[in-house]
């Protein structure tokens, strides 16, 4: 089997060679260290700051040259995700940038202040005075059909590139237009206010986004893909931010139209969650969903307790705990690896992972211990 093949079979539970391998997404101070040179994969402070000074094409050249440079390098990674290889603006955009104000600050033309912090890699605005007041939604916002515009080619020009010269060996998992799930409006307090409250709204809220999205597939659904990556995060470490019950009648219904539109266009839906939504998982499968990733075992997703529970209909990508790759040591890092292949591999259907990505500040010693406890184990279960 190579890669892809290895994948494929993982994700619908056949037999495998040997356990596969996936990252979620790596950030750039990783990827510095596997290539040997400063990249903008993953790199949203210079991503964004590089788009602003209207050097597009730049950025575009460099995430097709670094991402598969660096998966070229860590050739045990079986399987990848359009995370890298961002969505970027149409080569013919007029950037519209900010001044500078400050260390890591600038202020647009609106007012908007945004700060970065380069030791965590986020870039956000932290001062919005058009936004001084909640917006009110009403059922009226959402009526009418939902018109969409095809997307300019080039958006894709760094996917389809990294998909033409690594996608015949391994596995690229490609984008979609979305999903609709928990809708939060106006924000997570706001919207999850709704969800209680305006129920209708929400209602009338997700009918227009499923719309949307089911008419953008045609153009964000790459061809050759052999499966996309859907996403959305709508739980904590405690269980779902809305009830099951809640999730069921306002959540479930749309979502499980927008993985079925997307499986009969593409054979396999990848889909990534944070946090605990055991309570949720009998609809995810009912959706239709493949494979799950983000197991995050600090909040009590244990690829064994998951496997036990649900490996049935599902496959699952993850187990290796994303806070010992940036707090532990290289032993433990190993004994971790260890620990989710005998938990995740017994009988397939499990693909070895962090359960998020490999993050900013990821000791390298720690990343390195990983591969290669996993290059010694993967033919072993």
């Amino acid at each position: 089997m190579n890669s892809k093949e290895r994948v494929q079979a993982a994700i619908a539970r056949q037999p495998v060679d040997q356990v596969p391998l996936g990252f979620y997404a790596v950030d750039h101070d990783t990827v510095e260290k596997v290539i040997g040179r400063p990249t903008y994969v993953r790199n949203k402070i210079d991503v964004q700051v590089a788009l602003w000074e209207g050097r597009r094409d730049e950025v575009a050249e460099g995430l097709k040259t670094d991402v598969v440079e660096f998966y070229r390098k860590i050739d045990c990674a079986d399987l990848l995700l359009p995370k890298e290889a961002q969505v970027l603006p149409p080569k013919d955009y007029e950037p519209n940038p900010p001044r500078k104000v400050g260390e890591d600050r600038w202020e647009d033309r609106q007012g908007r202040v945004y700060q970065a912090v380069r030791h965590v890699n986020e870039i956000q605005c932290v001062f919005d005075p058009t936004s001084d007041q909640p917006k009110e939604f009403s059922v009226e916002d959402f009526e009418g059909d939902a018109e969409v515009q095809p997307p300019d080619p080039s958006v894709f020009e760094v996917f389809d590139h990294v998909l033409a010269e690594l996608g015949e060996e391994r596995y690229v998992a490609g984008p979609t237009s979305g999903i609709t799930a928990v809708s939060l409006l106006g924000g997570t307090e706001q919207g999850l206010m709704m969800h209680a409250l305006q129920p209708e709204v929400i209602l009338a809220a997700n009918q227009r986004s499923v719309a949307r999205q089911n008419q953008l597939d045609q153009w964000h659904l790459r061809p050759g893909v052999p499966g996309v990556l859907m996403e959305q995060d709508m739980a904590g470490s405690n269980g779902p931010l809305v009830s099951p019950e809640m999730f069921r009648e306002m959540g479930f219904p749309f979502m499980k139209e927008r993985v079925q539109h997307v499986k009969a266009r593409v054979p396999q839906v990848i889909f990534h969650n944070c946090g605990n939504n055991i309570p949720l998982m009998e609809m995810f499968i009912d959706c239709g969903i493949d494979c799950y990733q983000s197991l995050q075992t600090t909040a009590g997703m244990e690829v064994g307790l998951l496997k036990e529970r649900y490996g049935d209909s599902l496959s699952f990508w993850g187990g290796v705990p994303v806070e010992l790759l940036i707090g532990g040591n290289p032993e433990e890092m190993r004994q971790a690896v260890r620990e989710a292949m005998e938990r995740g591999a017994p009988g397939g259907g499990f693909i070895l992972g962090p359960s998020h990505s490999i993050a900013m500040n990821t000791k390298y010693e720690n990343f390195m211990a990983m591969l290669d406890e996993f290059v010694a184990l993967r033919d072993k279960f």
